[in-house]
């Protein structure tokens, strides 16, 4: 049984933006020569997310509004009388801050539409993600 880990550092330039990490992670699991097992992807963060789903300009722009509007900044959040960022924790708190995927034939297995998409919640900042593979 192999155990492999690597870190990657994200820059984001926005306050809330998604970014695509597909290519990265298949890219790790090839490379890895893992033939079956799981790959986990987690942020590092309290105000950043992992999602599955499409890379569509139109939907990435649906799930940005939706969360804005399911956790509005100053909305008189408890927690913004420390930091300001409690809707980037609770957005947080509520999609997950990490993804596992299995692995088979050393692959990646996902969707045929299925992206691994990285979201920023309380940017632009420095971010660190983490891709570890469990298998042989």
């Amino acid at each position: 049984m192999k155990v492999l880990f690597r870190e990657v550092t994200l820059s984001t330039r926005e306050r809330t933006e998604i970014i695509d990490l597909t290519s990265q992670v298949e890219g790790y699991v090839r490379d890895s020569g893992v033939e079956s097992g799981i790959c986990l992807v987690s942020t590092l963060h309290s105000t950043t997310a992992l999602l599955i789903n499409e890379n569509e300009k139109g939907l990435l722009r649906d799930i940005i509004r939706r969360v804005k509007e399911e956790f509005p900044r100053g909305a008189g959040w408890d927690h913004d009388g420390i930091d300001d960022n409690a809707d980037a924790h609770l957005a947080s708190t509520f999609l997950g801050n990490s993804r596992m995927l299995p692995i088979r034939e050393g692959r990646l297995v996902r969707g045929t539409w299925q992206s691994i998409l990285f979201l920023e919640l309380d940017g632009p900042r420095s971010r660190d993600v983490i891709f570890e593979i469990l298998g042989e």
